[in-house]
């Protein structure tokens, strides 16, 4: 029972059985190969005491508390399969502990942000697209490049008929995200050019076609990579620090906006596809901070001259 025969079978049930996306499959693999390597090889016999030394030996090489989180997650998965097919009748990670965590909070764009990185985009349909939809529906980077034409709107000639996109999202998970005028208009603007990205030669041709973003890369459409590269040069067109200004920082400011113009917490859940409330109720933490400054700035009890009297 070699650890790479088994670890692949456990991804085989993940992705057949669960769904997992491939992004999650590849995490599973590096964290269990690399679980696997520090045990010898052995990782399917290990013991508690084994793994607790490899999460010891995670802090040391320094990698933080979340990686180390998500790495014994994984483990946590695999000797559970292993548990429900037999292969073994214990599960070592049972008594481990894993490292405490902390979500910092998201550092939000703001609206006048928003507006100077579209203003940007000037006459780059494609770009000015991306940004919209990727404000305007709170999407993940992945579920944004690998969009199809299918998953689009209905239209009727010109107009649009109806105005929610299709999200295959984690675990494939399909949910329905509605767009703003601004969104849809950017999209009917970038799809009466999208003709032109297309690759030429019918094999790139054809994998590129069902995609609205295409490309001549092996998987037909933008890859993740070249949409970062694409927003950096926005940032630095827009005057913005470009280390504010990635595929999440956009999805981070639709839904703290969302929440500032008075959306419920489960509504936003649903729209950004969090599988828990508590994920999304990181973006309250946002709003706190706001509410905190704006009392030490602008309550009369808070001015200088009150604190002065006061004491």
């Amino acid at each position: 029972m070699s650890d790479r025969d088994r670890i692949e079978a456990f991804l085989e049930m993940m992705s057949a059985e669960r769904g997992a996306a491939a992004n999650t499959l590849d995490a599973y693999a590096r964290d269990l190969t690399d679980a696997s390597e520090f045990c010898g090889g052995h990782l399917t016999t290990a013991s508690g005491r084994d793994l607790a030394a490899w999460q010891a030996d995670l802090s040391a090489r320094g990698m933080a508390a979340s990686t180390s989180a998500r790495k014994l997650s994984a483990a946590r998965r695999f000797f559970r399969f292993l548990f429900e097919e037999g292969d073994r009748k214990d599960d070592p990670t049972a008594k481990i502990d894993g490292p405490k965590t902390s979500r910092d909070v998201p550092d939000v764009l703001s609206r006048e942000e928003l507006k100077r990185l579209i203003d940007a985009c000037g006459e780059d349909l494609r770009l000015k697209c991306l940004v919209e939809l990727l404000y305007g529906a709170g999407l993940r980077a992945s579920e944004l490049v690998s969009l199809t034409l299918g998953s689009l709107p209905r239209r009727k000639g010109a107009r649009w008929v109806t105005q929610d996109i299709i999200i295959r999202g984690k675990g494939g998970k399909e949910r329905l995200c509605p767009l703003g005028r601004p969104a849809l208009l950017a999209l009917s603007e970038w799809l009466a050019v999208r003709e032109d990205s297309l690759p030429e030669g019918s094999l790139a041709r054809g994998r590129a076609e069902p995609f609205l973003f295409p490309s001549r890369g092996k998987e037909g459409h933008l890859t993740r990579r070249r949409l970062g590269q694409l927003l950096d040069d926005l940032a630095l067109a827009a005057g913005i620090n470009a280390a504010k200004v990635h595929p999440h920082a956009l999805r981070h400011a639709y839904a703290t906006h969302l929440l500032q113009g008075g959306a419920d917490l489960r509504s936003v859940q649903t729209l950004l596809g969090h599988a828990d409330i508590a994920t999304t109720q990181i973006y309250t933490h946002v709003l706190t901070d706001e509410l905190a400054e704006l009392l030490e700035t602008s309550h009369p009890l808070a001015s200088p001259s009150r604190r002065q009297f006061s004491g």
